[in-house]
Formats: structure tokens, sequence, C-alpha cells
């Protein structure tokens, strides 16, 4: 998952978490707001009350009565005025069938579903009527009890808390939008960070990163820049390691040519000519042994021709390809043509050139002349191919490389030819590398596909 989904919905989790916790104070708020209100309602009459009460007995100019309840006219809209939604008052002591006086209750609320009611009921108790005196300096006046009817503050504390919730899930979702588009800004350097990390596993090791406002992005993105530079040292110090080791490679195996044409193809020259020698000298002779002397100077002869022209395989193998000094497109060519030469019937070899190929000379024409000499090699050998294409294009413009492109038919399996440990592959490979260039195998139609890429800029 992304990592902005993720942190969007953990914001998620935290917001419908803060949502219930603010629904449940909601609910406890609003069935405590009842009590708040009863308590004022019975405050406000009996102030009221203690008003009416010293008015009648002003009226009545009788101070030595020991009880004085106000008339019935206490019963009245202002009375009724003062008293909040769903509160009932009534006064202490009653009159005869008289009953208390309610707020009004009607549109108070929704009513709420039975789990609710019984939930706050079970939570959060019953309320407690509330009793103020009407008059605290004359005790007999009476007292105002004021108590809450409980159906309507269940009501009022659902419509207290779908009221809150409504808000709070505006505010949530607002919230979320809000910080999500937060996030993903924040976040959207780390796209730049993906790509040039793409971008160095595809061998581009020092990739360019803007300026990041954030501490831990800048930092992410010093690591990896700090990471290509590093990277790029060890692959160029790589490059030099192996163009040094193919130097000296070079070098003994021209050493090693030279000291087998000048040593053994002397002597191998020298026996030839002492069993010519021989030879032509037992022709002259009368010897009874003459014939087993020819035979065994005949068979020291093709021993040693045998043996010459395979020094001169082995010769043509150690030295130099000629491309470094003749230029890629004749050696291509004769190269093509001696294995034609040497497989009159199949496979049909067949040469493309593209592109102007006459300035390739040096170590990138070496280098893929022993590509193509290598792939030919394999696929002559260890294949039952019938066609093999070879391919050598120059690209000009950004690239600037050179492309070898070998393909048959011959059926192999590229994932085992990669996975090969020969030393021909391993050469080619490390000549490549040297070079800065790329070898890729693949499966091609009915075969393998070896392609090989070389920087004309090496």
């Amino acid at each position: 998952m992304r990592l902005v989904l993720q942190l969007v919905a953990r914001l998620f989790i935290v917001v419908t978490l803060c949502l219930g916790a603010a629904t449940i104070w909601a609910t406890i708020d609003a069935y405590r707001s009842v009590d708040r209100a009863t308590a004022a309602s019975a405050e406000r009459v009996s102030v009221a009350l203690e008003a009416l009460y010293w008015r009648e007995l002003m009226l009545r100019s009788s101070r030595m009565r020991e009880q004085l309840v106000p008339v019935p006219e206490w019963r009245t809209i202002q009375t009724m005025s003062l008293i909040s939604p769903g509160i009932c008052v009534r006064i202490e002591p009653a009159g005869a069938f008289e009953g208390p006086l309610c707020g009004q209750s009607k549109g108070i609320g929704q009513t709420p579903p039975l789990w609710f009611a019984a939930a706050v009921h079970t939570l959060l108790g019953s309320h407690a009527p509330v009793v103020r005196p009407i008059s605290t300096r004359a005790v007999n006046a009476g007292s105002v009890s004021a108590a809450p009817d409980p159906d309507s503050a269940i009501a009022l504390a659902w419509q207290h808390v779908l009221d809150n919730i409504n808000l709070a899930l505006l505010m949530a979702v607002a919230i979320a939008l809000l910080a999500s588009l937060a996030i993903a800004h924040t976040l959207a350097p780390a796209q730049q960070i993906v790509t040039a990390l793409q971008r160095m596993a595809r061998g581009q090791y020092r990739p360019s990163l803007p300026r990041f406002r954030s501490m831990e992005l800048a930092m992410i993105g010093q690591a990896v820049g700090d990471l290509g530079d590093r990277l790029a040292q060890s692959m160029e110090e790589r490059a030099a390691l192996t163009r040094r080791l193919l130097e000296i490679r070079s070098d003994e195996r021209r050493a090693l040519a030279r000291e087998l044409h000048d040593e053994f193809g002397q002597n191998l020259t020298a026996i030839l000519a002492f069993a010519n020698t021989i030879e032509a000298a037992d022709a002259q002779t009368q010897h009874q042994n003459k014939g087993e002397i020819a035979e065994d100077a005949r068979m020291i002869s093709q021993a040693t021709h045998r043996i010459m022209a395979s020094l001169r395989d082995a010769l043509n193998r150690l030295r130099h390809p000629p491309a470094e000094e003749l230029g890629l497109e004749a050696c291509l060519v004769d190269l093509v043509d001696s294995w034609r030469s040497r497989n009159a019937t199949q496979p049909m070899i067949q040469l493309d050139l593209k592109g102007d190929l006459a300035d390739v000379r040096g170590t990138v024409a070496a280098t893929a002349y022993r590509v193509a000499q290598e792939c030919l090699t394999n696929s002559l050998r260890h294949s039952s191919a019938r066609e093999i294409v070879l391919r050598i294009e120059r690209r000009t413009g950004t690239e600037n490389a050179l492309l070898v492109h070998v393909e048959d038919d011959g059926g192999g399996d590229a994932a085992r030819v990669a996975a090969s440990s020969g030393f021909g592959l391993t050469g080619i490979r490390e000549r490549i590398t040297a070079l800065g260039g790329s070898l890729s195998i693949a499966d091609a139609n009915r075969g393998v596909s070896v392609a090989a890429t070389i920087p004309l800029a090496a």
C-alpha cells in the first residue's frame, strides 16, 4: 500500500476515535445539562414566586399569619416561560388535586432508540429533583420542586448527540480531506527520489535531486546522492581495473604467441625438415628396413603438420584481432567468410552492417570483433542452428554506440546461456563492462538472441 494511503488510513482511524470520544462526551454533557436546566428553572420560579409572595403579603397587611401560600394565579404564562422545556415544577405544600406545571416538551427532539435510552439510564442514572425555597426569610412560605421529565431528558440528550455528530462528521471529513492533500503534497518529492534510484539502477549513478524543504526528505536525498557518488566511483575504479586486467592479459597473450611462434614453431619446422631428410635419404640407400624408416618419417611429417595447424589456430586466437589495425567491417566480412568456408552446407550466416563503420577501430573494434566471434562460435558449436544473423549497427546522436546483435534459431535456452560461467562469455562481459557498455541475452523466436552495446566514446 502506498505511504499516502497508509497515512490517510491512520488519520481516518484517529479521526474516528476522536469522533467516538466526542460523541460520548456530548452524550454526558447533554444529559448533565438537564440537571443544570432543572436547577435554573427551580431558581427562576422560586425568585418569581418570592416576589409574588411578598406582594400578596403586603396587600393583605397580615405579617402575623403563620402560613401564606401564593394564590393560584402563579400558574400563569409568565411562570411557564421561566421553566425550561421538559422540566416540571410544583409548589410545596401543594394544593388539592394540583399537578405540576411542566415546560413545553413537544418537539424537544427526536425519539431516541431503545438501546440509547437503556444505555444512558444504566450508565448515567436518573435525575434528582431540585428544591428551592420560595423565600429564605419566611420558612413557611413553601418551596419550589423542579424535576425533569425522563423521556424528555433522554430525547434532549439524543438530539444533542445528533447535532454534535453531524457537526463532528462534517469536521472529520474536512480534516481528512485537507490532511490528505497536505500529506500528498508533503510526500510528492518522494517520487523524485524513487525516480533517481531507478536511474541509478540503470547505471546513472549521479542523479540530480532538487533541494527538499522537509528535513527528513533532504536527509534521504543527501544519502541517495552520496550513495550515487560512491557507486560511480566504485564503477569507475572497477572499469579501470578491468581495463588494466585486459591490457595485462593482452600483453601476456602476445608474449605467449611470440614464444610459441619463435620456439615451438621453429622446432616443429626443424622436426619436419629432419623427417623430410630421413625420408629422402632412405630413398637413396639400400637397406632392408628401408620401407619402415620411410613410413616412420612420413608419420613424423604428418604429426608435425597437424601440430603446426593447431599452432596456427592457437596463434590466431592469441593475437589481437586484425580489427584494431584493418578496421571492423573488413574483419567481420573475413570472419563470416571463414565460417562459411568451413561449413559449406549449413547453417547459413547472414551479415547485416548498418551505419558508417570505417572509422571504428582500436579497442571498440576489437571488442565488437571478439563479441561477434564468440557468439558465432557458440552458435555453431553448441546449437543446431540453421540460420544465424549477425547485425552490426552504428547508432549516432545521443546514444553514440555500436550495437552487436547475434541471433540464431538453434532452440537454445537464454537463461542457461546467461548463467553460464564459460571463459568466452565471461571474457566478452568483462570487455564490454570495461568500456562502459552492456550485454543482454534473451530468448528469440526459435533460439537465443545476444545484444551488446559498446559506447563509441570508449
